[in-house]
């Protein structure tokens, strides 16, 4: 069902590419139609017919650079790293970041078609007590570097030697939104991406392991076009997230550990080969990482 959806996507995108290629050849068409019309026109308009023309002109035949011009990056996405015991001992933690060096890399340069980031914002998820604030690492600390050296910061960032007593998911959203607010990016298309196996470690609503209590309110009003994707997880945590917490227009896709530690099958992110020219790879996180979900309203 996910796979069929994704093509039907991709399909749609593409239908929209040759519409926009349409419309811009008609609107030239129409310019130069609107032009030779013009010089028709009685020889007393002299003057209305000359400056007519020469706004039309400018507009029409320059190439109409602002239809032309490559749009300015717009994705804002934020990476959360749960660094607690559970989940920072367990097996699939250093395949998390092994992921995401390739996956910041991929996206801030562009590979296969991937969005390229306006904005990336790299934190913890939780820390030494229930709502302490994390530092959030910029885009700037991983562009202009390899996967290897961003996978180097990754683990300088996240050592394996520190861990977080807590995983504090509603500390972290409440972060996410502050930061939205206070750098003027409401509106833009938000990304928030989180390592974590998902489990709540922070009671909430006097339960531990209570869904309904993680907070997504506060993101609510930052976008039209927001998501909550948790990697990493089981597919019994991935149910809850996507059954039981409470929201109105945030979207939230969860991909389950298995099915993530599947992106370095050779058959995908294929060997002695650059990541340039990943595109299995770059197809698979299209599918399977970056999938836009409906939203689904839950009370």
């Amino acid at each position: 069902m996910r796979t069929s959806e994704t093509k039907n996507f991709h399909r749609e995108g593409a239908k929209d590419a040759k519409k926009d290629t349409y419309f811009l050849k008609a609107f030239h068409q129409v310019g130069e139609i609107l032009i030779q019309k013009i010089q028709d026109f009685p020889s007393r308009s002299s003057c209305l017919r000359g400056f007519i023309l020469v706004v039309l002109s400018v507009f029409f035949l320059s190439g109409c650079s602002f239809f032309n011009e490559k749009p300015q990056p717009r994705l804002v996405v934020f990476v959360g790293v749960d660094i607690s015991g559970s989940f920072l001992k367990g097996k699939y933690f250093d395949d998390a970041i092994d992921f995401l060096s390739n996956y910041l890399y991929a996206h801030l340069n562009g590979l296969g078609g991937l969005e390229v980031p306006n904005a990336v914002f790299v934190g913890s998820i939780g820390g030494a007590r229930p709502g302490q604030p994390k530092a959030f690492f910029p885009i700037e600390t991983f562009q202009n570097k390899s996967v290897a050296e961003i996978a180097a910061k990754l683990h300088e960032i996240f050592p394996k030697t520190k861990i977080d007593p807590w995983t504090d998911y509603n500390a972290f959203f409440e972060q996410v939104t502050e930061v939205v607010k206070d750098r003027k990016m409401v509106l833009k298309p938000i990304s928030v991406v989180m390592l974590s196996d998902g489990e709540l470690d922070i009671p909430t609503n006097g339960h531990r392991n209570d869904y309904h209590g993680i907070n997504l309110y506060p993101m609510e009003m930052l976008s039209r076009n927001i998501t909550v994707r948790l990697f990493y997880t089981s597919p019994e945590v991935g149910k809850k997230w996507e059954d039981l917490v409470p929201r109105r227009r945030v979207k939230v896709w969860t991909q389950d550990a298995v099915v993530m530690a599947t992106w370095k099958d050779p058959k995908i992110f294929l060997p002695d080969t650059p990541i340039e020219k990943q595109d299995k790879f770059f197809n698979w996180l299209k599918d399977n990482a970056d999938f836009n979900p409906r939203m689904k309203r839950v009370e």
